[in-house]
C-alpha cells in the first residue's frame, strides 16, 4: 500500500529472488517504495541453504537475525550468528550466509546508500546456485 508519506508493504506480497539462494524479498526499495537512501527486505534460508559470497560496492550492509542461526563467512573468516544479533557490513566487504542449523534462519537486511543503478549494487564473487561448473 503506498500513499502520500508512507508505504507499507507485507513480505508476503513481494516476489522472491533466489538468485544468490534463500529465499530473499526486498520490500522497501526505489522500485516499491520510491526510496532514495537505501533498501530494506527480508531473507529466510532453510537447513542447508546459503547465499553466495558476494559484496556491495557502494553500500553499507546491516543484517538482524530474528530467529535461527547462520554462519556468516566475512571475508572468508566464520562469524557465528544467533537470535538477536546483528551484523554491520562496511562497504566491499565480502560476505557470505550459511544455515548449518535445523531451523530456517529468518534475517532483516537493510543497505544504503544505494549503488547509482540497481545493477552496480552487488558484485557475486562465486558461482550462482545451479551455475557451478561441472
Amino acid at each position: 500500500m503506498a500513499s502520500e508519506g508512507m508505504t507499507r508493504i507485507a513480505a508476503k506480497d513481494v516476489e522472491s529472488n533466489r538468485r544468490r539462494g534463500g529465499d530473499l524479498r526486498t520490500l522497501l526499495s526505489p522500485a516499491t517504495a520510491q526510496a532514495t537512501a537505501g533498501f530494506m527486505g527480508v531473507l529466510t534460508l532453510q537447513p542447508g541453504e546459503v547465499v553466495t559470497e558476494h559484496y556491495h560496492p557502494y553500500s553499507e550492509e546491516f543484517l538482524y537475525l530474528i530467529s535461527g542461526e547462520l554462519l556468516a563467512k566475512i571475508d572468508g573468516e566464520p562469524v557465528p550468528l544467533a537470535a538477536g544479533e546483528a551484523l554491520h557490513l562496511k562497504i566491499n566487504v565480502r560476505h557470505r550466509l550459511e544455515n548449518h542449523g535445523t531451523e530456517p534462519a529468518f534475517m532483516v537486511f537493510q543497505l544504503g546508500p544505494l549503488a547509482p543503478r540497481p545493477e552496480l549494487g552487488h558484485v557475486d564473487t562465486e558461482p550462482l546456485p545451479g551455475q557451478e561448473s561441472a
